[in-house]
């Protein structure tokens, strides 16, 4: 007897099955839904209102602009564009037939003019609505019959977002009353919220179609690329752009050359703005070289573990100029010898005379500067002098240890022609009361990242002669290892006033780039220094400037040096403490200089805080800085 199998079906198997097989379906469903690009930019949602429209958790409302003035100034739209707020913003422009708009004037002027002959057949007050109107379209045809002008029709709509409806409503008020007050209303579009939105997305649709005639002229003043934005991915940070609360985070060394300049009155903020610079460099590896006529910079030295030379007849330290750099490229070091000789020149001339006269009022007959005669005698008692020490113009000699003042004292005094006079100009370098400082073998071997040289103990008559010596100290030492340096020269007027050492500065200015070095001049006596030769010209060599506040006196020197607008003109004598303008290349921004109570601390030169900080109430100096510091007003504390 046969029988037959009878098989169990398992419901739990058959359900999972089916349960496999939808999601599957699901699946394979939502790989085909994505293959769209909208469907990943798409947002989560969206619900259109008359007034409004929210964007998944965002709300948003949607703007057309209707109403201009009969004039418009270019950047007016800067104030929306530099706004703190999310925002979207379309510009539509339409060319039109120039021919088309001159039938269309004729037609209005018509209409215009006869109107006005009415109105003054029936005794009416003029209106000065329809003159004006007369006038710019007169004025507008002959434009375009010239084609000086061409016709468009603009259409300006933006779209503004928020976290809540509170937000959205204050938002709104904010861009309608920076409109308003240039005159330029706004509405938003109540029904049209849709197609606000459509006509803002950058899908190049115009789907309100509100525009507004505009000229050539017109048009040029909506160009929406006005912010002024100076911040890189590398470099410090200066300040606070003013413009559009920024960061101003910048690498001087990516301009043309590293060079530059600060211009301002005393007490505007100069030094501390370039002592921030110097204290944030450090920071990135960059060597600093400071030249400090009033001993401002030893805080700040001392703080970092910098080295503090102190120069003065009393002081230990000796600085010989005839030092030779120990360059590697065999091009400078051919040349070495003979560019310490012309150097030497333009210091001689300060030591013999130069300085002197221009500090008697330039009366050369009481202290001569050097004739042809006495140049020639100096040029060959300096290469005897050289060579009396071994050192000739093969680099190879250069290693031998170089001669001193007193070295080319003797050989002046024992030459003929005019070599014992010169000799005689010269002795209070040597044996005089000028003795030691500058006429010894050099006894400083600076190695660290930081150096001041404090010249304020130096009389006045040795100042000059002083940072010329510096100066040619730290070019040698520059020339001999490229690295990344900047060299600050502060007061920089005190050499500006003698043709010699200002030369050397401009031509350390001009040949600083390929050197790897930045130079900073700053000077209070703007007048003085643009009015020299030199001056502007060492302006013209440096990339990046800083104009703080100025004297009224000044402002019209340097708006001339700089092309500055009206209103930067009148804002430059009325800056407060430690704002400016930062220029570097073709750009330039309203800066407001930024430090920390640390930096400010180690930097200020404002008397209160340093004499709290001298007498060791460290709070009371931060309740200073918190409350009265004039660089960065009630903002100290959020950086």
């Amino acid at each position: 007897m046969a029988r037959k199998n009878k098989q169990t079906v398992d419901p739990v198997a058959i359900a999972q099955a089916q349960r496999q097989r939808e999601e599957q379906e699901v699946q394979a469903a939502f790989q085909k839904g994505i293959t769209a690009l909208r469907d990943f930019i798409a947002p989560s949602s969206i619900e259109i209102n008359s007034t409004h429209f929210q964007l998944g958790t965002r709300l948003a409302r949607n703007y057309y602009v209707y109403g201009y003035p009969r004039q418009l100034y270019t950047g007016w739209m800067s104030g929306m564009i530099n706004m703190d707020e999310v925002m979207d913003m379309s510009l539509f422009i339409y060319p039109v037939e120039s021919q088309v708009v001159l039938e269309n004037l004729r037609k209005k002027v018509t209409q215009l003019e006869a109107g006005i002959q009415i109105d003054s057949e029936k005794g009416r007050v003029r209106d000065p609505g329809k003159q004006a109107a007369v006038l710019d379209a007169e004025e507008m045809r002959d434009k375009l019959q010239v084609g000086e002008e061409r016709f468009f029709r603009f259409g300006f709509y933006f779209t503004i977002y928020a976290s809540s409806m509170d937000e959205l409503e204050f938002v709104a008020h904010k861009v309608e009353s920076l409109l308003g007050q240039q005159l330029v209303y706004s509405k938003a579009s109540t029904s049209q919220q849709e197609q606000g939105l459509n006509s803002t997305v950058p899908q190049f649709t115009d789907q309100l179609q509100i525009r507004r005639n505009f000229s050539t002229g017109a048009l040029s003043t909506t160009f929406p690329f006005t912010s002024a934005d100076l911040t890189q991915d590398n470099g410090i940070l200066y300040g606070i752009n003013m413009h559009n609360s920024g960061l101003v985070i910048f690498d001087r060394f990516s301009l043309e050359n590293g060079n530059s300049v600060v211009f301002a009155k005393s007490g505007a903020g100069k030094s501390f703005t370039v002592k921030l610079e110097a204290l944030r460099s450090l920071m990135f590896g960059t060597e600093i070289f400071i030249i400090d006529p009033e001993n401002e910079y030893q805080r700040m030295c001392d703080a970092v573990g910098g080295a503090y030379v102190r120069l003065s007849l009393n002081s230990a330290t000796r600085i010989n100029p005839f030092d030779l750099p120990q360059v590697v490229d065999t091009e400078e070091a051919d040349n070495a010898l003979r560019s310490n000789l012309i150097t030497l020149h333009g210091l001689l001339r300060l030591m013999m005379g130069g300085a002197q006269a221009q500090m008697m009022g330039g009366n050369s007959a009481l202290m001569p500067a050097l004739a042809p005669s006495e140049e020639a005698d100096l040029d060959a008692a300096l290469i005897e002098t050289y060579a009396k020490a071994g050192i000739t113009n093969d680099p190879l000699t250069h290693s031998s240890p170089p001669p001193t003042i007193a070295d080319l004292y003797d050989t002046l005094l024992h030459m003929g022609g005019t070599g014992p006079q010169l000799a005689q100009r010269l002795r209070k370098y040597t044996t005089g009361t000028f003795a030691g400082i500058f006429s010894q073998p050099s006894n400083i071997d600076i190695n660290n990242p930081l150096v001041v040289f404090n010249i304020r103990d130096l009389e006045d008559e040795l100042r000059p002669v002083a940072m010329y010596i510096v100066l040619n100290y730290i070019w040698n030492k520059t020339k001999s290892d490229q690295k990344r340096r900047i060299l600050v020269v502060d007061e920089a007027w005190q050499l500006m006033k003698y043709e010699d050492s200002a030369n050397f500065l401009f031509s350390l200015a001009k040949r600083a780039r390929k050197y790897n070095l930045g130079i900073t001049t700053i000077t209070q006596d703007v007048e003085d220094f643009m009015g020299s030769r030199m001056g502007r010209a060492i302006v013209a060599n440096a990339s990046m400037q800083f104009l703080l506040k100025q004297s009224s006196s000044a402002v019209d020197v340097l708006a001339d040096v700089f092309k500055l607008t009206s209103e930067e003109r009148k804002r430059l004598s009325q800056f407060p403490v430690g704002q400016g303008l930062f220029f570097a290349g073709q750009n330039h921004v309203h800066i407001q200089i930024a430090a920390s109570p640390t930096e400010t601390a180690l930097i200020t030169t404002n008397p209160q805080q340093v004499q709290a900080m001298q007498q060791g109430d460290f709070s009371q100096a931060q309740g200073t800085i918190d409350l009265g510091n004039q660089l960065m007003p009630g903002n100290m504390n959020t950086l």
